[in-house]
């Protein structure tokens, strides 16, 4: 049976990044404690300064510049393009990653998961879509003041940066929303 819960942003726990150099507002995990024994986690991070990446090996992760101007991220040695707001970055979490903030300092959103434990697909929808879905977990992150998601049987209404997330799929779950969000699919293996 599907699950549905609602994660305000205000309610968002903040805690340290794992090398100490900001912090993160975590929106969802699937499992474990602090930084140790997730298969999947959502987060938001505030960049105040050009710096180091923390890094997680055994995952990999999906950036999404929320608010600012933008940065440019150096992966292994190599520069990106600019990664200017709603345009995701994928990369591996082993990999020695720094970045240069564009402008002034910027919000990123973030899912790190373990690829061996769940495929994943993050897509930026804008203006009304309807789409199915098979992923066990479904989540929808809201980029508006107000988002109407209606996820098999149930509506909600979600604030800027809040959170559906829908846990226990086994069929083809019918998702429809109003306006600019992220949906995020994780299948486990």
């Amino acid at each position: 049976m599907n699950q549905v819960k609602v994660l305000r942003a205000i309610d968002y726990p903040r805690m340290p990044w794992k090398n100490g150099g900001g912090s993160t507002e975590e929106i969802t995990r699937d499992a474990g404690v602090g930084l140790e024994g997730f298969g999947w986690r959502l987060s938001i991070a505030d960049i105040g300064e050009s710096g180091g990446f923390s890094t997680f090996t055994g995952y990999e992760r999906v950036i999404t510049v929320l608010q600012g101007d933008g940065m440019t991220l150096r992966v292994d040695g190599q520069d990106t393009h600019p990664l200017l707001p709603l345009h995701p970055f994928a990369f591996s979490g082993e990999s020695e990653v720094s970045c240069t903030l564009l402008g002034g300092p910027i919000r990123d959103f973030n899912l790190i998961y373990a690829p061996q434990r769940y495929s994943a697909r993050l897509q930026w929808l804008a203006g009304e879509q309807r789409f199915f879905s098979s992923a066990g977990t479904v989540l929808v992150f809201s980029i508006t003041d107000a988002l109407e998601v209606n996820a098999g049987n149930s509506a909600s209404q979600l604030g800027r940066h809040d959170c559906l997330q829908l846990d226990g799929n086994t069929g083809l779950l019918e998702v429809s929303v109003n306006g600019p969000c992220c949906v995020i699919e994780l299948t486990a293996h």
